[in-house]
């Protein structure tokens, strides 16, 4: 098994298991399905792939070798799920007074909002322009990869906010406990990232499978926003 693999797994493992233990040990076992339903909800956005595509682009055209890759490409998902992480916690003290079954709501109204604009096939990337710019000006370094990935994030959140803001309003009432299920829900958020980096086989690849859950944008809008429906009625029931 290649070493990249084994990373994988061992992400992944980490991801899942972990917040599965930890949410078990905590007595929140009724919330593990809609804990994972709304993280990878947000994780697999098309808007996140988009967003990977460019990135990848841009290290193709600096020729970067396979190590510096890897290095800059962790750089890079550090600084997202950082600056994501931070935002979580504006969210957090935003819909700290907002009572939880109005997340019911928030939750089906940004469903059907997902379902709209996706068979419209209406795209909800924000600056993707001014992000491409900045992708290929930034040098493949790994400051560089860290400016890149806070700039990503300003991007990623209008896009995503949805599952994040239904997800910030229902921790947003268990105190100290909602910062650690902010952490182990942004690692989750982060993993199709970890995905393309170390499961593919070269830099070609990668950008060939981001490029492809680009297309398929217009199935998986539908299938979040449905999802997201689902996640409204349970908090309303």
């Amino acid at each position: 098994m290649k070493a990249e693999f084994k990373y994988l797994l061992l992400i992944i493992l980490l991801s899942f298991g972990l917040s599965s233990i930890i949410l078990s040990s905590i007595n929140l076992t009724n919330f593990i399905p809609q804990f994972f339903t709304l993280a990878i909800v947000d994780s697999v956005n098309p808007c996140t792939f988009v967003v990977y595509t460019i990135f990848l682009i841009a290290l193709s055209v600096k020729g970067l070798p396979k190590r510096a890759l890897y290095v800059v490409g962790l750089a890079f998902i550090f600084a997202v799920y950082l600056s994501y992480y931070t935002l979580g916690i504006g969210l957090m003290i935003l819909t700290g007074k907002i009572p939880v079954k109005w997340a019911g709501y928030l939750a089906i109204a940004f469903g059907v909002y997902e379902i709209v604009t996706g068979i419209l096939e209406k795209s909800r990337t924000v600056g993707k322009g001014r992000l491409r710019k900045l992708a290929f000006s930034t040098q493949a370094t790994v400051i560089g990869g860290i400016i890149l990935g806070f700039a990503v994030s300003t991007t990623l959140l209008p896009c995503s906010m949805g599952p994040y803001i239904v997800f910030n309003t229902i921790i947003s009432k268990m105190k100290a406990l909602a910062y650690l299920l902010l952490a182990l829900y942004n690692l989750i958020f982060v993993l199709p990232l970890f995905v393309i980096l170390f499961a593919m086989g070269s830099l070609r690849e990668s950008k060939n499978f981001s490029r492809e859950m680009v297309k398929h944008s217009r199935e998986l809008s539908v299938i979040a926003g449905i999802l997201l429906i689902g996640i409204g009625v349970w908090v309303l029931l």
